[in-house]
């Protein structure tokens, strides 16, 4: 049985958790916290991603350009299998589309989305998938860049009940974060229930969203136990099972044993 949980996604290299590294990997293993996969959403910030888990051998990585980044460098397919040609870094991502926050004509995000997809399946490598009010587009895009080669993961999911089925569908799996815990959050909560464990991750997608009860304090990945718990009380099953399930899906997905 896997008793450590993982974190599938955070962003560690964020400004909130500068010269705290030592203390959040100790928070971690206290929470019986594993391990934890640090996304990328810039270029520019990739080098202290990599420098990270080069120095915390139970950390993981994975090179991408978030849909909401208009400023910096834009990735093209060669640089992100470039950058992905390191030990530490097991997916592309985060990528996809968001809707939410920009306007106008947003192909160059779906073209930005595209990259990303081919990168991952020269690579071989699955794919961190953000989307926001863009559902649609979304699966539209992957089933056309035949992304289901690749597979890979629907992050921080806060969709519908339908766009869960098709992503599972294209043999993607589906990371609940904090926002499970929270009161309000019943389609979400359906969803989780629905999920197959095989299917399922967990996540704190720190700093943000922290679940119940840190809610509206700075996340951190020792805290995805609470995501755990929520999600395993959801399913009606210990949060043994769920622990075992979730990190052996981790493993299984992104292709890494745990070890150093």
């Amino acid at each position: 049985m896997n008793s450590l949980l993982v974190d599938s996604h955070c962003h560690l290299d964020f400004a909130d958790f500068a010269d705290r590294e030592d203390e959040l990997l100790a928070a971690m293993k206290s929470s019986g916290v594993g391990w934890a996969l640090v996304a990328g959403v810039t270029l520019e910030r990739f080098p202290t991603v990599l420098a990270l888990v080069e120095r915390f051998p139970n950390l993981y990585a994975a090179v991408g350009v978030h849909p909401d980044t208009q400023d910096g460098q834009d990735p093209d397919a060669a640089t992100l299998i470039r950058l992905a040609d390191h030990p530490r870094v097991v997916a592309i991502g985060e990528t996809g589309l968001d809707y939410y926050r920009l306007e106008g004509d947003l192909e160059w995000q779906r073209n930005r989305f595209r990259i990303h997809i081919r990168a991952a399946r020269e690579t071989r490598k699955p794919l961190i998938i953000h989307t926001r009010e863009a559902a649609a587009d979304t699966l539209r895009i992957l089933e056309e860049e035949g992304a289901s080669a690749v597979g890979g993961v629907f992050h921080c999911f806060t969709e519908t009940l339908d766009v869960a089925k098709a992503a599972l569908a294209l043999g993607f799996y589906i990371s609940f974060s904090g926002i499970v815990t929270f009161k309000n959050a019943l389609q979400i909560k359906e969803v989780a229930r629905f999920v197959p464990l095989d299917r399922l991750l967990v996540e704190t997608d720190a700093p943000y969203l922290a679940p119940v009860p840190h809610r509206g304090k700075l996340n951190h990945p020792a805290l995805v136990r609470h995501v755990a718990e929520e999600v395993a009380k959801l399913k009606g099953i210990g949060l043994e099972a769920l622990t075992d399930a979730t990190t052996t899906n981790f493993f299984r997905l992104f292709g890494v044993d745990g070890n150093a």
